[in-house]
């Protein structure tokens, strides 16, 4: 595999219903597989909607819950199945009786997996989050190794290093920015790219949190940080080609992840 279609989605989801949002994620992974797309990234807690009260809601039902992931996802399993892509999709789950932001990866054989959970939970989300397990995970997505990130993730420096040091060649990223926290979009997610000389995939919410507007931005940054593609506000699909190639010329000019003392 010397390339790789990917896409960062993002619309607007209905705050605290999974089953709505499991519905508009399997419509975006019919829009990307039209496209011929091999990756999608969706925004973070995209199946609940980033929102307080929905949190709560989550903690009220018991659901979504890890045993129950099959059930719900039915149809966002049958849309990568008719797509041919695999899916990333954040949603707060219960596992037991914590509360993790996890990333769902729904495959082209309409498997789905709870793949990852955030590392770095934000302070707002501490009353309703734990955060997982540390320690990088990377997926291999046709040969191409990709490490999941949820937002406050990609904050700190040493996650997408470690993932890079497993092998990362992807930082796919579920992320939400609220109305005055963008700053980390537009320094962070560069960073990380140039950093560890990898391709940014990272996927942004859009719609409300309480009564803060969420800004969207998905984009598709290269090795060293450039805009293969971004969307604003409205929703769709941010779609490019990673070139594998690229990213090994990158790399060997760049030597920043190579030369990082341990």
């Amino acid at each position: 595999m010397t390339s790789l279609l990917v896409a960062a989605g993002q619309a607007v989801p209905v705050n605290g219903d999974p089953t709505a949002n499991v519905a508009l994620a399997a419509d975006l992974t019919r829009q990307a597989g039209e496209r011929g797309v091999r990756l999608l990234v969706l925004p973070e807690a995209f199946l609940t909607g980033y929102d307080w009260a929905a949190f709560d809601r989550v903690r009220e039902t018991g659901e979504p819950r890890v045993g129950a992931l099959e059930a719900l996802t039915a149809p966002l399993r049958a849309a990568a199945v008719e797509a041919g892509c695999t899916v990333l999709v954040c949603t707060p789950l219960l596992r037991g009786e914590e509360m993790r932001l996890t990333t769902l990866v729904v495959r082209p054989d309409g498997t789905v997996e709870a793949a990852y959970d955030k590392q770095h939970v934000d302070r707002l989300e501490l009353p309703w989050f734990t955060p997982g397990p540390r320690g990088p995970v990377v997926l291999d997505v046709e040969g191409v190794k990709v490490a999941p990130a949820i937002c406050y993730d990609s904050r700190f420096p040493e996650h997408a290093a470690a993932a890079a040091a497993a092998g990362a060649q992807v930082y796919a990223v579920s992320t939400a920015y609220l109305e005055g926290s963008t700053r980390g979009r537009a320094v962070s997610l560069p960073a990380r790219a140039l950093d560890n000389g990898m391709f940014v995939v990272a996927g942004a919410a859009l719609g409300t949190c309480g009564d803060r507007p969420i800004t969207g931005g998905s984009c598709v940054l290269d090795p060293e940080g450039h805009e293969l593609a971004v969307l604003g506000t409205e929703p769709g699909l941010a779609v490019a080609e990673l070139d594998l190639d690229l990213l090994a010329e990158v790399r060997a000019r760049q030597t920043m992840h190579a030369d990082r003392l341990g």
